[in-house]
């Protein structure tokens, strides 16, 4: 015999009947909620996870050619590995190397933006110079380790060109003038000078129009 199950207290049916009639007059919005958020989860689920990102240095700040890098020159950005230039650098291969070009901030530091300490140190006493040679196809000829004459024409005079540098080896050839082209004309040679002849060459390039003659 089954045995007949006692009947809700009055207060609690009463409740029950509340609710019920509440949930069919909402009924509607109801099922447009859940439908969101079953649409929402499904959404989530099939969403493709975010690409990764890789560590790369860059310069923190415009830094001017032959300039040595400091950690206040340098910070870390996050790049798309499809992104990352080649050639990058890390930290502790950048600290305290000259860059051969100028760099905007923001930029990513590679190889080719670093001068080579090494290279530097086969010519004691002498700086590594930035010079710009006003025709960038010439410059476009030289390689590092040549020695050139370093010449300086007037260009508002007839008279010859003159020697303001002699048997001055390059150091570096930075593409200043692709990476850069907000820049001005010619191409951007870095040379070995000694100070008395930097301080020439820095006043002709101030007045002269600035050509290399490949001596060896």
């Amino acid at each position: 015999m089954t045995r007949a199950r006692p009947a809700l207290p009055v207060p609690l049916r009463r409740r029950l009947r509340r609710l019920r009639r509440a949930v069919l007059r909402h009924r509607r919005p109801l099922a447009a909620v859940l439908a969101g958020l079953a649409v929402a989860t499904a959404l989530q689920a099939s969403a493709a996870p975010a690409e990764p990102t890789v560590p790369v240095l860059v310069a923190a700040r415009d830094v001017a050619p032959g300039t040595p890098l400091t950690a206040a020159d340098l910070r870390i950005d996050r790049y798309r590995p499809r992104t990352v230039p080649q050639g990058t650098v890390g930290l502790r291969d950048a600290l305290g190397r000259r860059v051969v070009g100028p760099v905007r901030e923001g930029e990513p530091l590679t190889d080719v933006r670093l001068l080579d300490d090494a290279l530097l140190a086969r010519y004691p006493g002498a700086s590594a110079v930035p010079v710009r040679l006003g025709d960038a196809d010439a410059a476009a000829l030289l390689r590092v380790g040549d020695r050139v004459t370093l010449l300086a024409a007037d260009p508002q005079a007839s008279g010859p060109a003159v020697a303001v540098a002699e048997d001055a080896p390059v150091l570096a050839l930075p593409r200043s003038r692709r990476d850069h082209p907000e820049l001005a004309g010619g191409a951007l040679v870095v040379l070995a000078l000694d100070p008395g002849t930097a301080r020439v060459v820095a006043g002709a390039a101030s007045r002269s129009f600035l050509s290399a003659a490949v001596v060896r």
